[in-house]
């Protein structure tokens, strides 16, 4: 299985907010942007230049885009990128949407993982 994946621009950061945190004002806007809470948390992945330097943040992620939409019945799409990554070692975090998927990757391991995904015959945009 061949995906084709789009680099998004700019640097992204995930920040961690307490269970019952209001959802900020600061990560509305441009870009990608995923809020997720659960019992233990509230996520937000947006533009880390939008996150203040008081949030608990992880910094420097570059987001790549699925390009679909992909149908809720399709298999083994983000296998297929995910395993040549975690088969070399590149940590990820994924995150899905109603039509596709976005994968952050440490921008310290983008060229190598880049690379791993064109050996997996995926294509780069």
């Amino acid at each position: 299985m061949s995906i084709s994946i789009e680099s998004l621009d700019g640097d992204y950061a995930i920040a961690q907010l307490a269970a019952d945190a209001a959802i900020p004002s600061w990560c509305d806007g441009d870009g990608f942007v995923s809020i997720n809470r659960t019992d233990d948390e509230l996520s937000v992945v947006c533009l880390q230049r939008r996150i203040p330097s008081d949030v608990k943040t992880d910094r420097d992620w570059r987001c790549l885009r699925f390009v679909g939409p992909f149908a809720f019945d399709e298999t083994g799409i983000a296998l297929s990128v995910i395993q040549p990554l975690s088969e070399n070692g590149i940590g990820i975090f994924l995150v899905s949407t109603f039509n596709t998927d976005y994968l952050l990757l440490k921008n310290s391991d983008i060229q190598e993982a880049e690379r791993y995904l064109m050996l997996a015959g995926h294509c780069l945009l």
